[in-house]
């Protein structure tokens, strides 16, 4: 088999340099998306990858991505992620944590360290750029929730 056969060469694995990403892409007031894997950028159509900041103490604005899915990986930091109809739960996740968004869910992400930025992975289940800021009340109380299962037992209080 030829390199030229099926194409790979051209048509293959894609490497995107972090000095390549993109900050033209739809932003939430207290982050800072920049894209990676796009149509543009690697020929994906069914995905979207790209990194988040958000600096020390900072919050977004709440919002939804309509009917994309979104994973985020925590790189560095501490995420606390709120969401409901009025951001009325919480967790938190650390570096080396994934975190589900499911379609159409408001929710908000803070940086919960004072003095370290919140540096994460988002993959989108499509290139549509979705991002709905919402002004929504949010409740000055959240409940903390907890994922329990063998795997994860539920916290101990210090």
């Amino acid at each position: 088999m030829s390199d030229s056969t099926p194409g790979w060469r051209n048509n293959g694995v894609r490497i995107v340099r972090s000095d390549q990403l993109d900050s033209n892409t739809p932003q939430t007031p207290g982050m800072m998306r920049a894209a990676a894997i796009t149509r543009a950028s690697a020929g994906a159509n069914k995905i979207w990858a790209g990194t988040v900041h958000v600096e020390p103490n900072a919050k977004t604005g709440p919002h939804h991505h309509g009917q994309l899915e979104s994973i985020i990986y925590v790189i560095r930091g501490k995420a606390r992620m709120r969401w409901g109809e009025h951001l009325e739960y919480t967790a938190v996740a650390e570096a080396g944590d994934f975190i589900y968004v499911p379609p159409y869910v408001p929710h908000q992400e803070l940086n919960a360290s004072p003095d370290e930025p919140l540096a994460c992975i988002v993959v989108r289940s499509d290139q549509e750029p979705v991002v709905v800021n919402l002004d929504i009340e949010s409740v000055e109380k959240p409940e903390e929730v907890y994922w329990i299962d063998p795997h994860h037992p539920r916290p101990s209080k210090p």
